[in-house]
C-alpha cells in the first residue's frame, strides 16, 4: 500500500472509531435515540441482539439497496457499514460511560457526544473513500425523487427510521430532536472551524481504490486533508 493510501486508512478508520464514539455518548445521554440509532436499538430490544450487530445488519440491507440505486462504493462505504456498530459494542463493553439518569448531564452529554460524531465524520469522510450507507439511501432516493427537495427526502426516510425503531421500544425524546435539527449546524461548524469543504472531496469507489493500489496508475489521491 502506497504511503498517502496508508495515511487515507489511518485516517478513516480512527474517524470511524470517533463517530462510533459519538454514537455511543448519544445512546448513554439517556434523552432519546437519533432517528437512525433508534432503528437499529429498536430491532436490538425486539431480537436481543447487540445494538453493534443490528446496526452491522441493517448497514448491510442498506447498503444493498445503495447498490441498487446505483450509488458509488467505496471503501470507507463497507467499512462505515461494518465497524461503527462494533465500536459502540466495544465502548459499551468497556463501561467508558456509564447509562445517565440526570437530564440535564444527558443533555450535555449528548451534545458532546455530536461534536465527536461531526469530528468523526470530518476524519472519515476527508479520507475520500466513499460516503456513509446511510448518506447514499438519502442520495439515491433523492435522485429517484428529483422532483422533492432533498432535504425533504431526507427527512422522510429518517422518519420512518425513526417510526419503526420507537414501535420495536427504542426511547426517543428531547435527544432525538436535538439529532435530528441540531447536527446540521454541528457539521457546518466544525466544518468551517478546520477549514474543510465536504463539497471539494472526490470520493473513490472500490474499483478506483483497487486500480489505483494493484494497477498501473499513480497510487497518490487526494491530499488527505480535503
Amino acid at each position: 500500500m502506497g504511503k498517502n493510501y496508508a495515511v487515507r486508512m489511518v485516517r478513516l478508520l480512527f474517524g470511524l472509531a470517533l463517530f462510533g464514539f459519538g454514537c455511543y455518548l448519544s445512546i448513554q445521554a439517556n434523552i432519546g435515540l437519533a432517528p437512525w440509532d433508534a432503528f437499529s436499538m429498536g430491532f436490538a430490544n425486539l431480537t436481543g441482539q447487540s445494538y453493534g450487530n443490528m446496526t452491522v445488519l441493517t448497514g448491510l440491507g442498506i447498503l444493498v439497496v445503495d447498490c441498487l440505486l446505483g450509488e458509488k462504493i467505496g471503501v470507507a462505504t463497507v467499512l462505515n457499514t461494518l465497524l461503527v456498530g462494533k465500536f459502540v459494542d466495544l465502548f459499551d463493553a468497556l463501561g467508558l460511560v456509564p447509562r445517565l439518569n440526570n437530564f440535564f448531564a444527558g443533555v450535555a452529554l449528548l451534545l458532546a457526544g455530536q461534536v465527536v460524531l461531526c469530528l468523526g465524520s470530518y476524519f472519515y469522510i476527508g479520507a475520500a473513500m466513499g460516503c456513509g450507507p446511510r448518506d447514499s439511501l438519502m442520495v439515491g432516493v433523492g435522485k429517484k425523487l428529483s422532483r422533492l427537495p432533498i432535504g425533504l427526502v431526507r427527512g422522510g426516510v429518517e422518519a420512518a427510521a425513526l417510526l419503526v425503531g420507537w414501535l420495536m421500544g427504542a426511547k426517543v425524546g428531547l435527544g432525538t430532536v436535538i439529532a435530528v435539527f441540531g447536527i446540521g449546524f454541528l457539521l457546518e461548524t466544525t466544518f468551517r472551524l478546520l477549514h474543510f469543504d465536504v463539497k471539494a472531496v472526490a470520493h473513490e469507489n472500490l474499483f478506483e481504490t483497487a486500480r489505483r493500489l494493484f494497477g498501473k496508475e499513480s497510487a497518490r489521491g487526494p491530499d488527505a486533508e480535503g
